[in-house]
């Protein structure tokens, strides 16, 4: 068979796994938190047809270069942008953003997995979750206002502060600080830190799986979890009452739209030719 059939229909595939990531991300346009990718082709092994050969003095015959044939295209990679996306503004306290690198840390059941998606609310227990009912972690705090301890679920009970908030005291309100502070302020006038929400970081943000939701989970070539907090190493502040849009750009993913559906046509083409030269071969014997 025709080595240009085979690299005709390698073609049609990448471009169709092209579309669809193209597709995936002007799904997403909207998506608080989402982060776009990209896909990488690369070529597959050529076949050698003559080898090189080196240049030959005794008989004065100069060096030729190997004559290879290349057996078609391959997807290589599909790449995650995690540049940082525009800020839009709500006024909901719970509404966080990270200004910088990092991610949220969740718990889904018993897995931590990690968002840049902060659309945050605190459920009926006050705990704060994710949409989808993921426990926001954090870590509790010392007397000196220092995290301490292993992550925790980041939640409105006080009963456990250091110092011991005094019976009858109640809680009126809270704000999270761009430290990722919750801060509780109590009747009696004082404001009380109650938890610091914890970020994660990674060697390899690009090599994080995607799990749905807007979150991530580790792997084996994202590096290991590197917890801390706000303002910590290489991690972005938190920003309060706004949202972390999604960093798709629609006018480069309609042009990839365009690139993708050509290159699609063009490798159709290619099929199309082969098969007429098939025929042609075919009736040769007529």
């Amino acid at each position: 068979m025709l080595r240009s059939l085979f690299a005709g229909i390698s073609g049609l595939r990448v471009h169709q796994a092209m579309l669809d990531v193209t597709g995936n991300n002007i799904a997403n346009a909207n998506t608080v938190g989402f982060k776009g990718s990209s896909t990488v082709f690369s070529d597959t092994l050529s076949q050698m047809l003559t080898s090189s050969s080196a240049p030959n003095a005794a008989n004065g015959r100069g060096g030729s270069n190997p004559i290879q044939v290349g057996l078609g295209v391959q997807l290589a990679a599909t790449n995650t942008n995690f540049n940082q996306g525009s800020n839009q503004t709500t006024g909901r306290p719970t509404d966080l953003m990270i200004q910088g690198d990092g991610l949220f840390v969740t718990k889904k059941g018993n897995e931590q997995l990690y968002t840049r998606a902060g659309a945050f609310t605190f459920d009926n227990t006050g705990t704060l979750v994710t949409p989808s009912g993921n426990r926001v972690q954090g870590y509790a705090l010392d007397a000196a206002g220092l995290p301490t301890g292993g992550l925790i679920d980041v939640t409105l009970d006080f009963s456990a502060l250091t110092p011991a908030v005094p019976v009858g005291v109640n809680l009126t309100s809270y704000n999270i600080g761009s430290d990722g502070k919750l801060r509780g302020i109590f009747d009696d006038g004082v404001q009380r830190d109650m938890a610091q929400l914890a970020i994660a970081d990674f060697n390899n943000p690009m090599g994080l799986e995607k799990v749905g939701e807007t979150s991530y989970r580790e792997s084996a070539n994202s590096g290991a979890v590197q917890l801390g907090v706000s303002g910590q190493g290489r991690r972005g502040n938190i920003q309060a009452g706004a949202l972390e849009m999604s960093n798709v750009d629609l006018a480069a993913e309609f042009t990839n739209l365009i690139l993708a559906q050509r290159g699609f046509q063009a490798s159709s083409r290619v099929i199309t030719t082969s098969d007429q030269v098939l025929e042609e071969l075919v009736n040769i014997k007529r």
